[in-house]
């Protein structure tokens, strides 16, 4: 390319170079905008790194093998627990010290029940398909109303203002608790990538905690913008080698705010644990 404001004749010419030249240009070149790019990368990464947390156990109980966990809560003391599957599916108080099954209700045949959470005097369970969440007495367990929900329904709990629901991906919505009606709604997102499969729910010091569907983390969630605050890797509780099939995945989270102790299962494992988490260094 000729400059304008230069002659061309009097413009000295440039030196004469080979294919090999070129080709050493071009490799030089595309080098310098790979290094370029992975330096940017990484300059992201770190800048978005999560903090990955571990646990101890601090105790364990037995629990119900044949209990597929959809939903755990305590509240004053007592352990309640939300199972799921067609013809099984159920909503039950449990004596945390030794898993029996205190009192239990059952859902039809035809409901899969799904996440449970404890609002005032009344336990409300959610279930997969038929967009459909029971309330019952804390206590007696009576049916007292149905309330109807848009979409699946697949974790749920509260931060003592509004109820917050899971159905399955990477949203959570903020719920009246009278009337299901939708508040307001967050994307859960580690960085960049969304978080999809979000499952059972536990309102936690402030933070939402999640299960992930086939996933060994629970994901420590700001309730204001949906972003990742960490990870607690749990992968170590109950090894996935050691299960009997896939689908006993970890799933299942119980927070006693008045003692501060967690509490962790899975669907039809065979122990309840409570944890402690060691916070990374």
């Amino acid at each position: 390319m000729t400059d304008s404001n230069t002659s061309i004749e009097t413009k000295p010419a440039a030196p004469t170079i080979g294919w090999s030249g070129y080709r050493w240009l071009l490799t030089a070149a595309v080098g310098l905008l790979t290094l370029g790019c992975v330096a940017m990368l990484l300059s992201a990464n770190q800048s978005t790194t999560t903090p990955i947390a571990t646990f101890e156990v601090v105790n364990v109980y037995p629990h119900d093998p044949a209990a597929f966990t959809q939903g755990l809560a305590i509240d004053g003391g007592r352990m309640y627990e939300g199972t799921g599957q067609y013809g099984s599916s159920s909503l039950r108080r449990v004596e945390l010290a030794s898993g029996k099954v205190l009192q239990s209700i059952s859902l039809n045949r035809d409901l899969f029940g799904e996440g449970i959470t404890v609002w005032k005097d009344s336990i409300i369970q959610l279930t997969w398909k038929k967009r459909r969440a029971f309330v019952f007495d804390r206590d007696t367990f009576q049916h007292r109303k149905t309330l109807r929900y848009a979409g699946e329904g697949w974790g749920l709990t509260h931060d003592g203002t509004h109820l917050i629901m899971s159905d399955g991906s990477s949203r959570l919505r903020f719920l009246d608790p009278e009337t299901f009606r939708e508040v307001r709604q967050i994307t859960v997102h580690d960085g960049r990538r969304r978080i999809d499969d979000l499952n059972e729910l536990e309102f936690v010091e402030g933070e939402i905690f999640a299960n992930v569907w086939y996933n060994d983390s629970i994901a420590r969630i700001s309730p204001q913008d949906g972003r990742i605050l960490g990870w607690i890797d749990l992968h170590n509780l109950w090894p996935a080698r050691q299960r009997p099939t896939r689908e006993h995945v970890l799933n299942g989270i119980a927070y006693d705010r008045e003692a501060k102790r967690l509490y962790v299962t899975g669907k039809n494992w065979p122990k309840l644990y409570e944890v402690r988490i060691v916070d990374a260094n």
